[in-house]
């Protein structure tokens, strides 16, 4: 298994690895890209420069994606990527009980950071890792290419929201040295320096 940088012919890759991975996983939707196009998409379209992937035999088997700074990154992508999706999936597209409806509604309400959050710690990520590249440390490899890019485009800190009950991931990124800053019933924010 290695790490590399995203290259653009990853994208249909990373889009099943975040449907696969996926609140449900992949039997949960019906819109097969609904996911990867709030996840994956405005990141690889804005913000390739701090895109990783694990490879291995079998092909492109996790990635870690950031937005160098979270604030430029939600105004670009409520001017440029936003309208369009909106377009797409208008309000109601999917019926209240199907799963891709939280979606269409995120893609129309997107979640910003909270204003102390993001001053401290002005980047964010996604990670996601199929089950065949887990446990191998193959996640922490991915993180540390990302936190010295970060580091290197002069970004401090970096942030990441989490589940409230995905402990699994809750204490892969404390041991990474990530610490709670925000506690929900739904999730946690989390953070820290991108010095290593």
């Amino acid at each position: 298994m290695n790490v590399r940088p995203y290259q653009p012919g990853d994208d249909d890759a990373l889009y099943e690895i975040c449907l696969k991975t996926g609140p449900g996983g992949e039997d949960a939707f019906t819109d097969r890209r609904i996911l990867g196009e709030i996840y994956v998409g405005p990141y690889i379209e804005f913000e390739a420069d701090v895109a990783f992937v694990v490879e291995d035999d079998d092909g492109v088997a996790g990635y870690v994606l950031g937005a160098k700074d979270t604030r430029a990154f939600e105004k670009v992508c409520e001017s440029r990527w936003w309208p369009n999706l909106r377009s797409r999936y208008p309000l109601g597209s999917f019926s209240a009980e199907a799963t891709e409806s939280r979606f269409v509604h995120l893609i129309h309400h997107p979640h910003t950071a909270a204003a102390d959050v993001a001053a401290e710690y002005p980047s964010h990520l996604h990670i996601d890792l199929l089950p065949r590249t887990q446990g191998q440390g193959m996640g922490r490899v991915l993180m540390k290419r990302l936190l010295d890019a970060l580091h290197a485009a002069g970004s401090p800190g970096v942030h990441l929201g989490v589940g409230a009950t995905n402990t699994n991931a809750i204490g892969f990124y404390r041991h990474l040295g990530f610490h709670v800053l925000h506690e929900s019933p739904t999730g946690l924010t989390m953070a820290r320096s991108t010095l290593a």
